[in-house]
């Protein structure tokens, strides 16, 4: 956030103060912690945080097989939200390809 950080430092501010109200009052244990911010960096494409998360999933206590069950339904659960998206995006495919449905990008 050095870019942020420089031009609007309030807003990377209040994002720290964020980060430690949630350390403060958190419930789940190091280990779960570690697990769910190592699934969530994985969606967001974040291979710092990846890389973090995985080494602090580790520190945790979490064994490499936790760790591969956590990155695989992170996986599983992403193609089924995909899937989902997708054939809901597509529901109407016959008006589409009969040119009967907006199939525009300006929506």
């Amino acid at each position: 956030m050095r870019f942020l950080e420089k031009y609007y430092g309030e807003f990377t501010k209040k994002m720290d103060e964020i980060d430690e109200l949630y350390a403060k009052n958190r419930t789940l244990d190091e280990k779960t912690y570690q697990l769910v911010c190592f699934a969530l960096s994985i969606k967001g494409r974040s291979k710092p945080c990846v890389r973090k998360h995985f080494k602090g999933a580790i520190a945790a206590g979490a064994s490499r097989e936790e760790i591969a069950d956590i990155f695989a339904l992170t996986m599983r659960e992403s193609a089924g939200a995909d899937d989902c998206w997708t054939h809901d995006c597509i529901s109407d495919y016959e008006e589409i390809i009969a040119g009967t449905a907006d199939a525009s990008c300006e929506k």
